[in-house]
């Protein structure tokens, strides 16, 4: 019997949307099954919302700071329901500028709305709400599901009103004192927007650093940064308790390696703690797809324990980002319907937290080549020395680069600074490409532009790879006799 479909894509976020397009520009007769609405986490809850809400906060923070400009400082006055009222705008005008029903439309995509289940490997059965035996059938499946927040089990969690990413977009009263559970990229860049709004934050997190997937060096400035702005930070500390007292939440926190315990009392919690994936309902057994509790199992091409069954995007587990989502989707429909060998990039992924500096991250970490134990340099230049940075007033951070001493090939990339994100792209496509930083150095960077501070960064092989044999001949030509520099110190910067 001929199936329904040659692909069905379970899930219209990122991953599931990206999937779909590249399946119907390919000739495959597509479906996409959506639960809610098109544009998933990421138009809703999470990137595009997210940053708007940033955007607003900074302004409000340049014009209390105007006075670093030779203007006048400025205590900003906003109705923070009209900041929230322009954050839907904005993320309404992404998902209509998209068009997606009509963009699939033209594409001969059929979305369908409602919640789908496995009968086998080769049929679904589909929950619209209304009928509850209607099935699909098709060659191909793509499960991109994505994830939601986690939910922790902490006493008393249940009881008390408490915010998610899902749901603190959705609020017009700007909280007095917000408490934030997670020290993570969501709840760095909320805790900083909502002080920004004058919010009291306090935030705490169980490890004693934030951010901890990013170089702790940075970190540590960057944490610097946001207790310099009042954001208050009690880490190294486990949520024992969370109640409401007289109307206040209150969150009770015990010291990790000691007996100390304090409370913590606000009138808003934002629990940002991690997230999980989206497989219940799914009835993954009856098609015989393994999961596990991080999420589907893939293979490096996207592909399940089942041959005709993908999986693509946060659901799976790895690393959860919108780009990353359209990554995995294009590897996994390559796979499945043209068979081409193509694998899923884990060497190259770039991140960014959008706090203000930013963090950005590419390649391998510091941690990770000190734990390989291979050789590699350390190339530092500061923000203090790129003269867009001090234009703008925007002097803090760093440019770190990890990368081999003999050949200057790039290994890993950490930038903490203005438009971090925006800088961290060349590292990417160096990265990638096996560009060196000497041909870095060597290519002509516009001024003055923060990106030049990746040249600079790169300059510094060249500092470290002139011949003391060199200068001294030099100084001869010359008639000099001074000191020589110390070219072996990593901090030596031109």
């Amino acid at each position: 019997m001929k199936p329904d479909y040659d692909m069905v894509v379970i899930g219209g976020g990122s991953a599931g949307l990206t999937a779909a397009g590249i399946s119907a520009s390919l000739g495959a007769k597509t479906a996409m099954i959506e639960a809610a609405k098109l544009g998933g986490d990421c138009t809703w809850y999470g990137c595009v919302p997210s940053k708007a809400l940033i955007k607003a906060a900074k302004t409000a923070r340049t014009i209390s700071t105007a006075g670093k400009y030779g203007l006048k400082d400025t205590a900003p006055k906003f109705n923070f329901a009209e900041v929230i009222k322009q954050v839907h705008t904005t993320r309404n005008e992404i998902y209509e500028e998209a068009d997606a029903p009509h963009h699939f439309e033209k594409l001969g995509i059929e979305v369908i709305y409602g919640r789908a289940s496995f009968v086998d490997k080769y049929t679904i059965i589909l929950d619209d709400g209304e009928r509850n035996d209607e099935t699909i059938t098709s060659r191909y499946f793509i499960i991109a599901t994505g994830s939601s927040p986690v939910v922790p089990p902490i006493e008393g969690l249940s009881d008390v009103p408490f915010l998610t990413n899902e749901t603190i977009f959705e609020i017009d009263q700007l909280p007095g004192h917000l408490i934030i559970v997670g020290a993570g990229p969501i709840g760095m860049e909320m805790a900083q927007s909502f002080r920004r709004f004058d919010s009291q934050v306090t935030v705490i997190d169980f490890m004693d650093s934030i951010l901890i997937r990013d170089n702790k060096e940075l970190t540590e400035i960057l944490r610097e940064s946001l207790s310099c702005e009042g954001i208050n930070f009690v880490l190294n500390n486990g949520v024992k308790r969370i109640e409401k007292v007289n109307g206040t939440i209150a969150v009770t926190v015990e010291e990790k390696n000691g007996p100390s315990i304090s409370t913590v009392y606000g009138d808003a919690l934002l629990i940002s703690v991690g997230r999980k994936p989206n497989i219940n309902g799914l009835n993954l057994e009856a098609a015989g797809v393994k999961s596990t509790r991080s999420g589907i199992v893939v293979n490096d091409r996207g592909r399940t324990s089942v041959k005709n069954i993908y999986a693509c995007g946060d659901v799976t587990g790895g690393f959860q980002f919108t780009h990353m989502s359209e990554h995995t989707a294009k590897v996994a429909v390559s796979n499945a319907l043209l068979k081409l060998p193509i694998k899923i990039d884990t060497k190259h992924v770039p991140w960014c937290t959008y706090t203000d500096p930013e963090l950005a991250h590419v390649g391998a970490t510091e941690n990770e080549l000190r734990q390989r134990g291979g050789p590699f340099e350390i190339y530092k230049f500061p923000y203090a020395k790129i003269d867009r940075a001090l234009i703008d007033r925007e002097a803090t951070g760093w440019i770190k680069v990890y990368a081999k001493k003999w050949n200057g090939r790039i290994l890993g990339v950490d930038i903490l600074g203005a438009h971090a994100g925006d800088m961290l792209g060349e590292w990417v496509l160096a990265i990638k490409n096996k560009i060196s930083l000497r041909q870095m150095a060597d290519t002509i960077h516009p001024y003055p532009t923060y990106a030049l501070g990746n040249r600079r960064t790169a300059d510094q092989w060249y500092v470290r790879k002139q011949s003391v044999k060199m200068i001294k001949w030099i100084q001869r030509i010359f008639g000099y006799r001074g000191p020589l520099p110390d070219l072996s110190d990593p901090e030596r910067i031109v």
